[in-house]
C-alpha cells in the first residue's frame, strides 16, 4: 500500500468519527429541547387555561352590554 493511500484512509477515518460526534452531540441537543419543551407547556398549561377561560368570559359580556337606548338585535 502506498502512503498516500494510508493518508486518505486516517482523514476519512477521522472525517467519519467527527460527523459521528457532531450526530450524537445534535440528537442529545434535541432530546433537550424536547425534555425543555415539554416541561415549559406543564409550567405554563394553568396559565394558558386561566387566561382561555377570562378571554371566553370576556367575550359573552359584551354580548350582554347594550348601550342606554338601544335594543338588542
Amino acid at each position: 500500500m502506498s502512503p498516500w493511500l494510508l493518508v486518505w484512509y486516517l482523514i476519512a477515518a477521522v472525517t467519519t468519527m467527527a460527523v459521528l460526534v457532531f450526530a450524537i452531540a445534535l440528537v442529545r441537543e434535541a432530546l433537550l429541547v424536547g425534555r425543555t419543551a415539554r416541561r415549559f407547556q406543564e409550567e405554563a398549561q394553568p396559565l394558558v387555561d386561566d387566561v382561555s377561560r377570562e378571554a371566553a368570559r370576556a367575550s359573552g359580556r359584551p354580548a350582554s352590554l347594550t348601550p342606554p337606548g338601544r335594543t338588542r338585535p
